[in-house]
């Protein structure tokens, strides 16, 4: 009987080691301790190339070019050709007028911009709208971008000759007394060189073939040469509105 007892004893005394040494079902597991690489450092910022926007409607946008042909595109190539440090920002949207060019300036205007080229007026002249409102919205663009110290190159545009003499001249004399008033810098015509000839036009005789483009991207060249040489002479802004 003293046997039988001392076997049950033994037994029962090792269930309970064992279940105290066994983890509980629910318990949950063992953290496992592991090395992790270091986090690999982010790459170093891009500094942000000053901008110069391009505002305008379809002869800016390139209408019926591949975008690398369009004329702000090339613009890019002679700057980086001539080493000057800026991006080239085509604002061109086709069919704008003047008054929808000055509607989406805030945002053209984003980010360091340290050159506006206002290319507008072509579809104002197409749709025989006043002279007056095409003054008054040149104006605006020109006094906010100025505000910003940014600075301003006007490109001029003319009036088809089937609306008149009188509209043609009126039309005319809105860029050179914008020029005058604001002392920007100034393109008399955009298309000088282009515009009537048949061989440097696509088939609508408005917008420039590839060549034309080109022509086009040498009158604004001439202008903006030397407003970048300027600007790298003396990169920092002036205080008050932005010149020629």
């Amino acid at each position: 009987m003293l046997r039988k007892t001392a076997a049950v004893f033994a037994l029962v005394t090792a269930t309970s080691v064992m279940s105290a040494c066994r983890a509980p079902a629910d318990a949950p597991p063992a953290p496992v301790r592991t090395t992790q690489p270091p986090a690999a450092p982010p790459p170093p910022k891009v500094a942000a190339k000053p901008r110069i926007v391009v505002l305008g409607d379809s002869l800016t946008a390139g209408l019926g070019l591949p975008s690398e042909q369009a004329y702000p595109s090339l613009l890019q190539q002679r700057l980086d050709a001539n080493g000057f440090n800026y991006e080239v920002v085509n604002a061109g949207v086709s069919g704008d007028t003047s008054a929808g060019g000055l509607s989406r300036l805030e945002w053209a205007l984003e980010g360091d911009v340290r050159v506006l080229i206002v290319a507008l007026g072509g579809n104002d002249a197409l749709r025989a709208l006043p002279a007056d409102e095409l003054k008054q919205n040149l104006s605006r663009i020109i006094e906010r971008a100025q505000a910003r110290q940014i600075t301003v190159m006007l490109a001029g545009m003319e009036a088809p000759p089937n609306f008149g003499r009188d509209y043609i001249v009126r039309f005319h004399q809105v860029y050179l007394a914008l020029a005058s008033q604001y002392k920007v810098a100034f393109l008399p015509f955009l298309l000088d060189g282009v515009a009537g000839d048949v061989s440097l036009n696509q088939r609508d005789g408005i917008h420039p073939t590839a060549q034309g483009a080109r022509i086009v991207a040498d009158n604004v060249w001439t202008a903006l040469k030397p407003i970048v040489e300027q600007q790298q002479r003396q990169p920092t802004r002036k205080d008050g509105p932005a010149g020629s």
